[in-house]
């Protein structure tokens, strides 16, 4: 199974056409989560080089969120890892970090952290409004979600292969790199890869 996830990664990993990237984008990225991946240390060491970590821990109190922040960032450096913190630009500065997520709610602060010396900003996107602010605000990718069901909302019912496939195209077509998020699992990733996806971002995928 792992052997199959690495190289459907490999196979979304197309970069739009005249797309120009700020910085290294990864084809995989793991995405942290307090409830679901408490403790992420293993799971960031058995990813590839190049791959990256999107550390979110939202939950944490600050203090907390910090120490294992800085205990990922040592981990990605040692690794090869590229590292994004979400929502916190002042935390992906102290940690050395390659750049910030922004949730759907925040994508106005991209240019902010663009000034902060962020190389590289994502941002969450669920519509075509969203899709469009990032591109207006200078992001670099979107995580599109949720492609699927997930254990991360219980209940949501996902974009499926068709809604996320013109969401995809609207955000590549706008400059933006594009990455499936939600639900991901070997046959999910199979399923788009006619898509606009460059890649996709995983808990329990890559966890």
């Amino acid at each position: 199974m792992k052997r199959r996830t690495k190289s459907l990664g490999r196979t979304l990993a197309t970069r739009p056409q005249g797309w120009k990237p700020r910085g290294p984008l990864p084809s995989r990225w793991l995405v942290t989560d307090a409830h679901r991946l408490a403790d992420p240390l293993p799971a960031i060491g058995r990813l590839q080089p190049g791959d990256g970590v999107l550390f979110r821990h939202y939950e944490w109190p600050g203090v907390r969120r910090l120490a294992l922040a800085q205990r990922v960032a040592a981990l990605c450096r040692r690794h090869g890892l590229v590292l994004l913190v979400a929502g916190d630009v002042r935390l992906a500065l102290a940690v050395g970090a390659d750049g910030l997520h922004l949730p759907q709610g925040l994508i106005a602060r991209a240019a902010a952290a663009r000034r902060a010396g962020l190389r590289l900003v994502t941002a969450a996107a669920h519509d075509p409004g969203a899709v469009g602010l990032a591109a207006r605000s200078g992001v670099d990718a979107v995580l599109i979600s949720p492609v699927f069901a997930t254990a991360s909302h219980p209940g949501s019912v996902g974009l499926g292969v068709l809604r996320f496939a013109g969401l995809a195209t609207v955000a590549r077509r706008q400059g933006l790199a594009v990455y499936a998020l939600g639900g991901m699992s070997a046959a999910g990733m199979r399923r788009l890869r006619h898509t606009a996806a460059m890649g996709f971002a995983a808990i329990a995928g890559l966890s």
